[in-house]
């Protein structure tokens, strides 16, 4: 298997300023106060419905079981991967692109038992998954590195599998797809979930233009995913619409101390089908002589 040279964590001014949004602190408040018991923290957002009579509560006990409620949900998310990938082997390895706080690879791990790589451009994140990593007792199984998740360095045929959790809206999808492809072994499997612009309702709806502004990213379209996996040669074979199942999780979230005012842009997007909320698994071509 040829190595591959990586390239700097950011290349260009778009990942400089991820990148810089990342290693801050000003989403600490959303997520980093979301860890319970479990001691998982997550990056990415939520599926599934609601416990609703936390509504019916008021003062600090409201808040708390609101928050406990958005944890859960974040937990219950990585599942909608889990049973995209599964059966995974032991000795199998998985790639998590994109791997923030660690919530999804942790997970993956516990679920399957394998060996799970994440990669990250944002070295703060990066640092607190490693300190996670220490405290669940899985350092050497689970393993967070500093590198461009779309020039990773890894190399030729090196992972099974290929999870983005929310992530690939902070990359050209041509130069990723590709880079999974590279990675991946014949006919291994590539995993994505995602929120994408239904362009067949809207190509440009307003709700893109704000969650983009928020998050600094770059909403790509459902269609965009298709054609460019397909291009890179990894054939989808399951494309699942979340939508409306996604649509409670930020409903809570307006219901939170922590809402962040981009809520009704989700709440909105979702509702009009001008935003989705997609999984779609796809599998590299076996490699014929």
């Amino acid at each position: 298997m040829a190595a591959h040279q990586y390239t700097p964590l950011t290349r260009n001014a778009f990942e400089t300023d991820v990148s810089t949004f990342y290693d801050t602190k000003r989403n600490d408040a959303l997520n980093l106060d979301l860890g319970h018991s479990d001691g998982y923290y997550h990056h990415h957002f939520a599926v599934g419905d609601f416990d609703r009579s936390v509504l019916s509560l008021t003062g600090a006990a409201r808040e708390q079981r609101v928050n406990h409620e958005l944890h859960r949900m974040e937990t219950r998310q990585v599942d909608v991967l889990i049973e995209a990938l599964a059966p995974v082997r032991p000795d199998e390895r998985i790639l998590d692109a994109g791997s923030g706080r660690g919530g999804t690879a942790f997970l993956l791990h516990r679920a399957f038992g394998c060996p799970i790589d994440g990669v990250n451009f944002s070295p703060y994140q990066n640092a607190f998954a490693r300190t996670q990593a220490d405290k669940h007792g899985c350092a050497d199984k689970v393993r967070f590195h500093d590198r461009n998740m779309t020039a990773t360095g890894f190399p030729d045929a090196s992972f099974d599998y290929v999870v983005t959790n929310e992530t690939t809206m902070y990359v050209d999808l041509a130069e990723a797809f590709a880079e999974f492809a590279r990675l991946l072994k014949p006919r291994g499997h590539y995993v994505l979930l995602t929120w994408c612009i239904d362009d067949s309702v809207d190509p440009a709806p307003p709700e893109a233009g704000a969650i983009d502004e928020h998050y600094h990213c770059r909403m790509h379209s459902r269609t965009q995913y298709l054609r460019t996996l397909l291009d890179a040669g990894l054939a989808p074979y399951q494309v699942d619409d979340l939508t409306r199942p996604a649509i409670p999780y930020w409903e809570l979230r307006s219901h939170s101390s922590l809402a962040s005012g981009i809520e009704p842009s989700y709440l909105e997007g979702y509702r009009n089908s001008r935003i989705n909320y997609i999984r779609i698994a796809s599998r590299r071509a076996a490699i014929t002589a």
